[in-house]
């Protein structure tokens, strides 16, 4: 945990040790960044105003060489800054003040959605996409994708349904892991990373399709 006001990060940090986690804070953007370099942690929680290096600087660091869910946290009303941190790579968010029961769902839903849930279909295809439900990794053509633990779930929710419309809505509900999700338009700034990431802006056809005023569909016949 990152968070450079002492009563809240002692509070929460109490709060969630009551709930079985086990919680490491520093309090500024530079100590993050070193404790970061340790490969065991199941999810960031980061707080953007930070003193030194600010929380943005830090998810961008982080997200370049890990794919740990971070959650940011931030006082800021604005759209734009919340977006900022989910282009920047940031799995979820929580805005100040926060609920630590609300923080606590969220660190469950990223974890449940990082570490996958097997079943009986392990692998899924779709075209020359494939994803390793167990490891929550894809790979297209051969080449592993840098996914962040949203991503792989949406992803995975459109290979199920591959060669079908999903409405935004469907897709938050099928890739949520159990968490609300506040803000409904941060599924149009993931799936653009998304499509991005797919190469859908060099690739002709488009893996992922927008279908105007339904949703969107990933091409192909899932298997």
């Amino acid at each position: 945990m990152v968070e450079d006001d002492r009563k809240i990060a002692i509070l929460t940090r109490e709060y969630l040790e009551n709930y079985g986690l086990s919680v490491d804070w520093v309090a500024d953007g530079e100590a993050a960044l070193e404790s970061a370099e340790r490969p065991d942690y199941d999810v960031v929680v980061l707080d953007l105003m930070l003193p030194n290096t600010d929380g943005f600087e830090v998810c961008r660091s982080i997200r370049r060489r890990s794919h740990v869910p971070i959650i940011v946290v931030t006082a800021r009303v604005e759209v734009a800054d919340r977006v900022l941190g989910l282009e920047l790579g940031a799995d979820d968010y929580v805005t100040k003040p926060f609920s630590a029961r609300e923080l606590l769902a969220r660190i469950h839903a990223l974890v449940r959605r990082a570490r996958g849930r097997a079943g009986p279909q392990a692998l899924l295809s779709a075209g020359n996409l494939t994803l390793d439900v167990q490891s929550c990794t894809a790979t297209l053509e051969g080449r592993e994708l840098a996914l962040t633990s949203y991503e792989f779930a949406l992803l995975r929710a459109l290979a199920e349904h591959a060669g079908r419309v999903l409405s935004r809505e469907r897709l938050l509900d099928l890739a949520k892991g159990g968490a609300d999700e506040v803000f409904d338009r941060s599924i149009d700034v993931r799936i653009s990373r998304l499509r991005h990431k797919l190469g859908d802006d060099s690739r002709q056809p488009k893996l992922l399709k927008t279908i105007r005023g339904s949703g969107y569909m990933l091409v192909g016949d899932a298997k």
